[in-house]
């Protein structure tokens, strides 16, 4: 099932399902995180949102085996985790902003990565439950201020991925039924055009299932949390010279099975 949150016709907030490959969407009736069903009334949708309000945003840094190749760092033993700011939260189509503190010189990257919606409460799972607990998935760019994830923010990547709009998220989720096997999808990433990732979730060095339980390893995952998967090789920092969003620049970012996910880039 392929679902949407948007404004509909009439001003109102409302969840849907999309029918793959088309606009066309009816309506949802229930609890997105218990029974759900559609209706069939048809929804003309005003403006497309991002397809969940999470409860927490979890960050996993390097976890792309060609990755931490460009980056000449090791291959880590345990996932890198970081937790990133709700309110970066950022609809498709609706701009990135690139806050004064990140352009004296430009220093914010994009990111694509395959995100992932639990839909039930998680705790202390093994990676052969731990898909049970997933809802579905969706796309997400993972938008980072480079200077700020490393020595401005004292350390700690936090304040780097938390600038307001730097999670894209969308353009709809799909459920888990349709992707029973999140390591063999297609992540890609456009810049204004031109292809600046393109990877395969196999190249993960921490699968989707590892991951949520390392996570959930003695803490809570509430239904609506979205876990961002990494990222792959590509990033503009590590390029030569080093690619920086731009206003004027548009990104583009794919997950195989589930869509694109557009947003423009412009400053406050």
């Amino acid at each position: 099932m392929h679902i949407v949150r948007c404004i509909d016709g009439n001003g109102m907030e409302r969840y849907a399902v999309m029918k793959e490959g088309t606009t066309l969407v009816s309506a949802l009736d229930g609890d997105l995180y218990g029974d759900f069903h559609p209706t069939g009334e048809k929804i003309e949708v005003h403006k497309l949102l991002s397809p969940v309000v999470p409860t927490a945003i979890i960050g996993i840094g390097l976890n792309y085996h060609r990755h931490a190749e460009e980056t000449g760092l090791k291959v880590p033993k345990y996932p890198v985790v970081f937790m990133k700011n709700p309110a970066t939260l950022t609809n498709p189509e609706d701009p990135i902003l690139l806050h004064p503190s990140c352009m004296n010189p430009p220093e914010v990257d994009y990111e694509v990565e395959l995100a992932v919606v639990i839909g039930r409460e998680a705790k202390d799972l093994n990676a052969e439950e731990a898909l049970s607990h997933v809802l579905g998935y969706t796309v997400a760019n993972d938008v980072s201020a480079r200077r700020w994830q490393g020595g401005r923010g004292g350390g700690q990547w936090v304040m780097g991925k938390s600038f307001d709009t730097f999670c894209p998220l969308g353009p709809v989720l799909v459920t888990s039924d349709e992707i029973p096997d999140p390591q063999r999808l297609q992540v890609t990433c456009r810049l204004n055009g031109e292809v600046m990732q393109d990877a395969n979730t196999s190249d993960m060095i921490f699968s989707v299932a590892e991951l949520v339980a390392f996570l959930s390893t003695g803490m809570t995952l509430a239904p609506g949390t979205v876990i961002l998967t990494g990222t792959p090789s590509g990033v503009g920092f590590t390029r030569t010279p080093p690619v920086y969003l731009m206003p004027g620049d548009v990104v583009e970012v794919s997950v195989e099975g589930i869509g694109t996910l557009r947003n423009p880039v412009t400053s406050f």
